[in-house]
């Protein structure tokens, strides 16, 4: 069976486009958003969602914010396109059920796949309750991640909001092609960020550091 070329589709998406649109864009960190942003900025006007309670441990999450905060003041003032920010609560035990029953499995896996799925879905609900023409995520950006997980994921919420009579669609895409990695590398260089060595959970704690984290196992 062909694969499905996400990187084509998000091109035809934007081909398609009546004038600029608003976008909701979840975003796992800074270096990753930066070649996403770039890529995205003259078609949409972009609200980076940062929402990440996988991310471990707070002070790690704090730190990614900040970087993310600061790099869309750095490109703010670069161009004439301004980017929002939105963050939500801080609030691991969200990881924790997600995943529940998947905590031992290996990066790349099911777990992967439960996490992908609630912050994409808490984006698309407020991406329909904030009248988003669309929504969707840098999470392909990175070659450690299943983009086409990623993107069923996106499909699947786009096809709940019509259902219910919703509007906003999901922005299908594999930004780590046409070189989007490397160019997220060279321009996290450009802007001196922060590049983390880690995806944000540690699912292999002990059980007393598990509970210490994200509150018993479920």
């Amino acid at each position: 069976m062909e694969k499905t070329n996400y990187n084509e589709k998000m091109k035809e998406i934007i081909s398609n486009l009546d004038g600029r649109k608003t976008l909701l864009l979840h975003s796992c960190c800074g270096p990753c958003s930066s070649a996403v942003i770039e890529k995205l900025q003259n078609f949409f006007d972009i609200t980076v969602f940062y929402y990440n309670p996988n991310i471990l441990p707070k002070d790690e999450y704090e730190k990614r914010k900040k970087e993310q905060m600061r790099l869309i003041e750095m490109l703010n003032a670069k161009h004439e396109n301004k980017i929002k920010f939105l963050d939500s609560d801080y609030n691991p035990s969200e990881f924790a059920n997600a995943i529940c029953g998947f905590e031992n499995e290996k990066e790349g896996s099911e777990r992967c796949k439960h996490c992908y799925f609630f912050r994409l879905e808490k984006t698309a609900h407020i991406a329909e309750k904030n009248g988003f023409n669309f929504f969707g995520t840098t999470l392909s950006v990175s070659p450690h991640k299943n983009a086409a997980w990623i993107n069923e994921i996106l499909m699947d919420l786009e096809n709940k909001i019509l259902i219910n009579g919703g509007k906003a669609k999901a922005l299908l895409a594999d930004f780590k092609k046409e070189n989007g990695y490397l160019r997220s590398l060279k321009l996290s260089k450009e802007f001196g960020l922060y590049r983390q060595d880690y995806c944000g959970c540690r699912p292999n704690l002990s059980e007393n550091n598990w509970n210490k984290s994200f509150g018993k196992p479920c």
